[in-house]
């Protein structure tokens, strides 16, 4: 399954993850900046499987019903990479198991 770190998420995160994964920024893609609705859209058509984001905000932004894709939201005490570390292991968990079209939160 391919990930897609938003433009939120610390991009050395990426290297965190299993090479099986081939996770990529928003930034390596040259989307930064794309709305949150058009940003799912541009990663399932390019086959992403996921989008990894520490926007808490963004479960209200977008209609569950229509996710083009899972959203895995990381939350920490705050948004850099050492906080954020911990939580890979989690992720990588739920990314394992069956994801649906939904919102998934993991919090430190």
């Amino acid at each position: 399954m391919k990930v897609l770190l938003d433009e939120s998420v610390p991009r050395r995160l990426a290297a965190e993850f299993p090479e099986s994964f081939g996770a990529r920024t928003v930034q390596q893609m040259g989307w930064a900046g794309c709305s949150n609705g058009e940003l799912l859209r541009l990663a399932a058509d390019h086959g992403f499987g996921v989008l990894v984001t520490v926007d808490q905000g963004f479960a209200y932004q977008q209609s569950v019903r229509n996710l083009p894709i899972p959203v895995v939201i990381m939350i920490a005490g705050r948004t850099r990479l050492q906080e954020l570390l911990p939580l890979v292991p989690e992720v990588i968990a739920v990314l394992s198991g069956d994801l649906g079209r939904r919102i998934h939160r993991v919090v430190a």
